[in-house]
């Protein structure tokens, strides 16, 4: 199934499931980290599913904080946050840091910009569409940045591109590594059983998602796996997702828990309609 085939329901924000969404006990595979799981299971159980906790990433310490709590601290001219994990770890280094007048907040996307607002921080640079440094970037404040001090907050490892892009535009671009992304300690072949029996739709937020799934559960479950339906957070993650194998993809209309869900329920839908016609019953 292609992405774009898949009709967007929810608005963003949205704390409900769409109206026409009944998962009808289908078990959903919630592969976020387990602090960030919770929204989009309440979600799916609004909406008749059943959320199956299963966390890919593990959200650990920075290798050096005071490193990254010094450079928090320090004055900046602007400070982007790259994801909602990079706000509320920042704000556990440093809590008073990012408060300054004279430093401009910015915001890759809804996700650590409604952190940001939960935080009492008002970023100024928000994209009003996508969600992703190339989005940021395409801000106009953004294209004459020369000689301005830029500070961009993330995990360690993160895309090179906004600190790249930054820096050619005229920019002092610094990095501040506040968390570390790590392979849980999961055994998903005890778990395997029962999603046999019981997962209809699997969900991925990121890149790294997908291949710590597929690192967690064992080689010879992964063709099983792979035929399952899957939910994703953007464009890029299901160009990573048909790469490793995925076939049937759903793009969520919007980078949110709503979103997600708008994605589920299309999959789930078109797997209900599927079954519908293979045993002979024309669907409504």
């Amino acid at each position: 199934m292609s992405e774009r085939a898949v009709p967007a329901h929810g608005r963003p924000g949205d704390p409900s499931p769409p109206p026409d969404c009944d998962l009808g006990g289908c078990g959903v595979l919630v592969t976020r980290p387990a602090a960030q799981a919770e929204g989009l299971c309440r979600l799916v159980a609004a909406a008749g599913g059943e959320p199956v906790r299963f966390p890919t990433v593990e959200i650990q310490p920075p290798a050096d904080p005071d490193a990254a709590a010094a450079l928090l601290a320090a004055r900046w001219d602007l400070m982007v946050f790259i994801s909602r994990n990079a706000v509320e770890q920042a704000l556990r280094l440093a809590p008073a840091a990012h408060r300054g007048e004279h430093i401009q907040l910015a915001a890759v996307g809804r996700a650590p910009a409604k952190a940001m607002q939960a935080a009492g921080l008002a970023p100024s640079l928000v994209p009003a569409a996508g969600f992703d440094s190339e989005a940021l970037l395409a801000l106009p404040a953004l294209q004459q940045v020369t000689g301005r001090r830029v500070l961009i907050v993330r995990g360690e490892g993160g895309r090179a591109l906004l600190g790249k892009t930054l820096g050619e535009r005229g920019a002092e671009v610094h990095y501040a590594e506040v968390y570390r992304r790590g392979l849980p300690a999961a055994d998903a072949g005890v778990a395997l059983a029962q999603w046999r029996r019981t997962l209809g739709v699997v969900t991925a937020t990121s890149d790294e998602v997908l291949h710590n799934l597929l690192a967690l559960v064992p080689a010879a479950a992964h063709a099983w796996l792979k035929g399952l339906p899957l939910a994703v957070l953007s464009a890029r993650n299901a160009d990573t997702a048909r790469g490793l194998g995925f076939t049937r993809l759903a793009v969520a209309p919007q980078p949110d828990d709503a979103g997600m869900l708008a994605a589920v329920c299309a999959l789930a839908a078109q797997a209900s309609a599927t079954g519908r016609e293979a045993g002979g019953v024309e669907p409504p």
